[in-house]
């Protein structure tokens, strides 16, 4: 199983909407993929319609539990799609809580790793959508990927959201002795605006070659699908935000 973490340091890039537009394509190309929802604003989980408040089981047990859960106990707790091949590990606001209560607890940075790892047989990919602030979280969701996504609005205040993601793995990467591969994904460009231009060229001379050299659009049609609570690629399949996700999903798995 392929685990790729969306994550930046910023609220509004589009971190939800590149996880959810990842994994609808991969879905539908045959792929078995899990959604993992660790941010305690539950957006993702919303998006599919599912009421954070009624479940009885969501990732906040996998971290209260630790490694407890058994391999049929965590598949148990998983929510499916409409959508064939997808499922759901939802999350609640009681995650909010897990810095204040677990922070401090040995182990409790491998949880997610090591929780994946019962389940690697059943997925192809798992794609983590993580919350805008460093804690447990999102140190769980970095240190259990192999390939981290960072989503960037073409904004000069984005940029700055940017730098502070780019210094959290480089300690992260010093602290656990472990080099994360990444791309950044310049989102929400609109070309006929100055500030994407020269936020966009910014990009490309500071960060090179980590940069997708492509580009998702602003395209309404995202906002829409996640308003009927489908995924870009069943709701709007032919619109301009799902072209770029699908060039961009290329592009990740030519790069491994």
């Amino acid at each position: 199983m392929k685990i790729w973490t969306v994550a930046n340091q910023k609220g509004g890039v589009g971190k939800t909407t590149t996880a959810v537009s990842l994994a609808g394509i991969l879905a539908l190309r045959g792929k078995r993929v899990l959604l993992i929802d660790t941010d305690p604003h539950a957006s993702l989980t919303y998006y599919f319609g599912i009421d954070s408040e009624d479940l009885e089981i969501s990732v906040y047990d996998i971290f209260a539990r630790g490694t407890g859960m058994q391999s049929e106990e965590i598949l148990q707790s998983l929510c499916p799609s409409t959508l064939e091949n997808l499922d759901i590990l939802p999350a609640t606001m009681a995650i909010a809580t897990l810095d204040r209560s677990m922070g401090n607890k040995s182990g409790m940075g491998l949880i997610l790793k090591k929780t994946l790892a019962k389940i690697s047989d059943h997925y192809d990919y798992a794609i983590l959508d993580c919350p805008p602030v460093l804690g447990v979280l999102m140190v769980n969701a970095l240190a259990a990927s192999e390939r981290i996504l960072v989503p960037v609005q073409t904004e000069f205040l984005a940029l700055k959201g940017l730098d502070r993601m780019m210094r959290t793995m480089e300690l992260m990467q010093t602290s656990q002795a472990k080099n994360y591969e990444y791309t950044i994904i310049p989102t929400m460009y609109d070309k006929r605006t100055k500030a994407s231009l020269e936020a966009y060229k910014t990009l490309q001379d500071t960060y090179k070659d980590k940069v997708w050299p492509g580009v998702i659009p602003v395209d309404t049609k995202l906002r829409d699908a996640s308003f009927a609570q489908k995924v870009p690629i069943e709701f709007c399949p032919r619109s301009r935000g799902v072209f770029a996700y699908k060039a961009l999903l290329d592009y990740l798995i030519e790069q491994g």
